[in-house]
C-alpha cells in the first residue's frame, strides 16, 4: 500500500522537478481504540496507528526554500523559510506550522522540495492532520540533520497545530503516528508522557466505519469543548479534569451548570474505561472489551455530545451484527468514522452486511475496511 502511493508521488516528482527524489517519510494515521476528549485534559488514551498513511517524496535543496505539490489537493505552495507568515491555506498551514515551531524552538532549517500524498480520509478521524505534520517534520529532520526522539517530534508537531493551526487538541494523535508499535496500542499517559505498548489480541479484529460525513474542527464545537472542560476544571480549582473525581463534582455541584456536569462526568468515567479496557486485552476478555467499547460511545453521544445521526447509525447497526463485541464513535466526532471490534474471520460479512443496511437507510454507501496496527514515521533513502 505504502509503495503503491509512493511510487505515484516519484512519477509526480518526476515531473515538476525532473529528477528522481532521494528520500521518502512515511506517516501513519491512527484509530483510538478508547479514550476520547481525554487527552487535552491530560488524561489516558489508547491509541494505535494504522496501514492509511502521508507520503513525502523528497530531496533537499542548498537554499531555503521549501517547495512542495500536494497531489490530494492538485496544489502547489511554497515558502521561504527565512521570511513566511500565515497565509490560511488549508493543508499549507500545517507545512508553514511545522517550520514555525522547529524555528520557534531555536532549530536552523534548510530548504526542501517534494510531493505529498496520502490515502487517509480527510476529516474523518482518523488523523491526517497529524501524520500530514509529523511526515512534515521528519522531512525537516532529515533535510536539517536534526536528531530527535519521537516524543519530542510530537512535541513539535502539537505546537505547531495549537499556536499556529489554532486547535487545541491534545498530544495523543502526533506521537501515535511517530513513535507506534506494530500489532499494539500505546497506553499513553498525556499528562506525564509516559507511554506503554499493550499487545492487541489476535482474535479480533478492528473495523472503521467511515460515515462519508465531515467536518472541520477549526469552525466546529471542538474547541468549544476545549473550553467547556478547561472552565469546570477552573471551578475545581485543579490544573487538569484528570486529577479529579466524582466527590470534587459533587462538592461544586451549585457552581456547574448541568451541561458542563455532563463534560465532566465523560472525562472522568472515560479515564477509567481506558484503564479497564486495557486490562480486559491483557486478559483477552473480549466481552469486556466490547462492553466498554459501547458505553464509551454512549458517553460521547449523551454526556460530551459529539456524536452524530450517522456517527450513531453505523455503530448500531454494528452492534446488531452477531459477531461485534462492540462498536464506538472515533475520533473527535462531529462526523467522520466509527470503530468497530469484530471477531476474526468475520470482517467481510460484518463489512457486506453493514454496508448495505446504511446503504438501505441514507442512500449513501459507507467507506468501511479492516486496519492493521502498524510502526509509526519512518525516513527511506530512494536512491
Amino acid at each position: 500500500m505504502v509503495q503503491a502511493i509512493s511510487n505515484k508521488s516519484q512519477i509526480t516528482y518526476k515531473k515538476l522537478f525532473h529528477q528522481e527524489p532521494a528520500l521518502r517519510v512515511v506517516a501513519p494515521g491512527r484509530i483510538n481504540l478508547i479514550g476520547e476528549h481525554t487527552d487535552y485534559s491530560e488524561g489516558f488514551v489508547l491509541p494505535a496507528a494504522i496501514n492509511r498513511y502521508v507520503t513525502i517524496v523528497f530531496s533537499p535543496r542548498e537554499d531555503d526554500l521549501v517547495s512542495v505539490y500536494s497531489e490530494d489537493f492538485e496544489e502547489y505552495f511554497h515558502i521561504n523559510l527565512s521570511n513566511f507568515k500565515k497565509q490560511e491555506r488549508s493543508w499549507a498551514e500545517y507545512l508553514q506550522g511545522a517550520a514555525w515551531a522547529f524555528k520557534e524552538e531555536g532549530y536552523q532549517l534548510k530548504g526542501w522540495q517534494g510531493v505529498i500524498t496520502g490515502n487517509i480520509p480527510i476529516g474523518a478521524g482518523l488523523s491526517s492532520s497529524a501524520a500530514l505534520e509529523i511526515a512534515i517534520g521528519k522531512v525537516f529532520c532529515e533535510t536539517s540533520d536534526i536528531l530527535m526522539e519521537p516524543t519530542d517530534l510530537a512535541l513539535i508537531a502539537l505546537k505547531a497545530e495549537r499556536d499556529w493551526v489554532g486547535l487545541n487538541v491534545g498530544i495523543m494523535d502526533q506521537l501515535i503516528s511517530a513513535g507506534a508499535k506494530e500489532s499494539h496500542a500505546m497506553l499513553l499517559d498525556c499528562k506525564t508522557l509516559d507511554f506503554e505498548f499493550i499487545p492487541i489480541p489476535e482474535n479480533v479484529s478492528f473495523i472503521v466505519m467511515d460515515t462519508l460525513t465531515r467536518r472541520e474542527l477549526t469552525q466546529s464545537e471542538y474547541n468549544t469543548r476545549h473550553e467547556e472542560v478547561q472552565i469546570v476544571t477552573s471551578i475545581l480549582g485543579l490544573n487538569s479534569l484528570r486529577e479529579a473525581n466524582y466527590s470534587d463534582l459533587k462538592a461544586k455541584e451549585k457552581e456547574i451548570s448541568p451541561t458542563l456536569m455532563k463534560r465532566a462526568n465523560h472525562v472522568i468515567n472515560e479515564n477509567y474505561r481506558v484503564l479497564n479496557f486495557v486490562e480486559a486485552m491483557r486478559r483477552n476478555n473480549l466481552i469486556s472489551m466490547g462492553k466498554l467499547l459501547n458505553e464509551s460511545h454512549v458517553s460521547l453521544r449523551d454526556d460530551f455530545e459529539v456524536s452524530s445521526e450517522a456517527l450513531n447509525l453505523l455503530v448500531d447497526l454494528a452492534n446488531l451484527r452477531p459477531n461485534c463485541y462492540g462498536a464506538r464513535m472515533t475520533g473527535a466526532g462531529f462526523g467522520g468514522c466509527a470503530l468497530a471490534m469484530v471477531k476474526k474471520g468475520n470482517e467481510e460479512s460484518f463489512i457486506q452486511e453493514v454496508t448495505a443496511a446504511y446503504k438501505k437507510i441514507t442512500g449513501i454507501c459507507p467507506n468501511l475496511f479492516t486496519i492493521q496496527s502498524v510502526n509509526g514515521a519512518n525516513s527511506q533513502k530512494l536512491k
